[in-house]
């Protein structure tokens, strides 16, 4: 069995004004806009801090507070998936969104992981954020 690859990609963070905690990253941290767009069924922006990625998503925080998620970059999903499954974790069933599939699972202490893999049909401005090039 080949060894899976694993990435902590990024951190994802529910933003109850994206416009105004855009504003914040940019210009506190010069943070770099990399994306904005929709997926998922909002809208989403990807920022580039030094290297290090940061997910807005344009909803506001709920119970569990701002951080939403932590993003794990694999390069097999359902090699991972089952592999979770097997250590007894419970992850969700993979979705797929044009070329992002993905599925969450809640860690240790609830943490939760988006677990996910982008295609080779990833748009070009994408590629470089996602380390597809």
């Amino acid at each position: 069995m080949t060894e899976e690859r694993a990435r902590l990609h990024h951190t994802h963070l529910m933003a109850s004004d994206l416009d105004d905690t855009i504003s914040f990253w940019r210009d506190c941290f010069g943070a770099e806009v990399v994306a904005d767009e929709s997926m998922a069924g909002s809208r989403n922006v990807f920022l580039d801090i030094g290297g290090g990625r940061l997910n807005l998503y344009d909803q506001a925080p709920n119970q569990r507070g701002p951080v939403h998620h932590l993003g794990v970059q694999v390069d097999d999903l359902e090699t991972t998936v089952e592999r979770l499954r097997n250590e007894g974790w419970q992850p969700r069933p993979i979705k797929t969104d044009g070329p992002l599939s993905y599925s969450m699972v809640e860690g240790p202490d609830g943490v939760l992981l988006e677990v996910f893999h982008f295609d080779d049909t990833t748009a070009e401005h994408l590629k470089p954020y996602f380390n597809l090039d």
